[in-house]
């Protein structure tokens, strides 16, 4: 067992006044449910909030709200993303196809997907990766004269803008995660917000099936949460990092997606939301600034970037090859830094999954897998941390080669200048 200070690869900010909360919030659950939904409804500008367990319960819930409006079966969503999302296609009952990616911005190629949008396509799913925009106008222009749904995957963008208006409210529907390692969390949760009565309606009816969770499962998760909030910490995360139960640092395609509300006790939790949230992005935006400044050689073409301070939920580097990639990140493993290596496959190299695309092969994804790393974020991190996890990265990138050259890097977000944190 390796004892030392040991960085999460991701977290978000939780005290101990936060947890307090959750017991008014399980006492009169009502009352802090409806005042969570006001504020979000309040922060998003949308019409239509619903809460649930998760934020796939929530693409769950979304996708099955738009199945029951269109005949359609197709769901497009990017080759490279979170294994959850096609979890959540399938949990709805639809057809996962998928599209190549652009390599430096993770959204869509988009020659390859007027090719593949087609008469049964239901929606396409566009995911704001590691809290990086896809480009929702492009999206919108090619889906609505077609009739598709378009659904924003905002489980890692919560408080990111892009011309002034919040990612997540720029489809049809969009849905945020309130899990572990997002901006904020209660543990776990899920939202869904739209502006479109007529997808509301279908959405409500679906909520309307779900169960709140039983009293007992509330006080699992209330003493979880508890413990992740000890055990989060850098002093303390080596406990859990050495367990092998836990799985920590490793993707998993979810097999089960439990679907139900949210709870009060979660909805508590969440009562000082706000306050956190742009906290939190605050010091991402910092991190960011702060890797982005050290680690000048791995930024190709900073020109770009969208500014050195976006607040990256986790800061995408591109390794010169998957050689290179594994040395930092063994060597970050070793020191307890934080490294990780994201999704480890393209959506169609999945193992339980893999069958559904009948040998299919898309090459920016792939390469994508093969070469990214995370550097952490989050409000955990001292300017020591900074320094560390820069010297990691740059000593690796020494060693591998006996002369060091310009190399790929901070893969940039787009050279859209308007992408940004809102102020708090």
């Amino acid at each position: 067992m390796n004892i030392h200070r040991t960085i999460p690869p991701a977290a978000a900010p939780l005290c101990w006044a936060d947890l307090f909360q959750g017991i008014p919030g399980a006492i009169s659950p009502a009352r802090s449910l409806r005042a969570l939904e006001e504020n979000l409804r309040s922060y998003f500008g949308v019409r239509r909030i619903f809460l649930v367990s998760s934020g796939t319960a929530a693409l769950t819930v979304a996708l099955r709200a738009l199945k029951s409006l269109a005949p359609r079966r197709e769901v497009v969503i990017p080759a490279y993303t979170c294994f959850s999302v096609p979890a959540a296609v399938l949990k709805a009952g639809l057809q996962p196809v998928l599209c190549d990616i652009d390599p430096v911005t993770f959204d869509f190629d988009y020659a390859l997907l007027e090719r593949t949008l087609d008469d049964d396509t239901l929606c396409v799913v566009a995911h704001h990766l590691f809290g990086i925009p896809s480009d929702i106008e492009r999206l919108r222009a090619l889906c609505q004269p077609r009739g598709i749904f378009l659904v924003e995957d905002a489980a890692q963008a919560m408080g990111v803008e892009s011309n002034g208006r919040r990612l997540g409210t720029l489809g049809d529907a969009g849905i945020f995660s309130l899990g572990r390692g997002k901006q904020i969390t209660c543990g776990s949760g899920g939202i869904i917000v739209t502006n479109s009565d007529h997808i509301a309606e279908a959405i409500e009816r679906e909520w309307r099936t779900l169960k709140s969770p039983y009293p007992l499962n509330v006080l699992k998760e209330l003493v979880q949460l508890v413990l992740m909030a000890i055990f989060i910490r850098p002093s303390l995360y080596w406990v859990p990092a050495a367990l092998p139960f836990l799985r920590l640092g490793q993707t998993i395609f979810p097999k089960d997606i439990p679907l139900e509300r949210l709870s009060g006790m979660h909805a508590g939790v969440l009562r000082n939301w706000r306050d956190r949230l742009a906290e939190s992005n605050r010091i991402r935006s910092r991190s960011a600034q702060s890797f982005c400044r050290r680690l000048v050689r791995l930024k190709p073409d900073t020109t770009r970037i969208a500014g050195p301070a976006h607040p990256y939920l986790r800061l995408p580097i591109f390794a010169e090859t998957p050689r290179e990639r594994e040395q930092m990140h063994s060597v970050s493993q070793q020191h307890g830094l934080g490294l990780s290596l994201a999704y480890p496959t393209p959506i169609n190299e999945i193992p339980e999954i893999n069958r559904l695309f009948d040998g299919q092969r898309f090459p920016a994804a792939r390469r994508v897998a093969d070469h990214i790393l995370t550097l952490p974020t989050h409000h955990w991190l001292s300017d020591k941390d900074k320094r560390a996890i820069a010297e990691c990265v740059e000593m690796t990138v020494d060693r591998a080669y006996e002369q060091p050259r310009p190399r790929a890097g901070c893969l940039p977000v787009t050279s859209r200048p308007d992408v940004h944190a809102p102020a708090p």
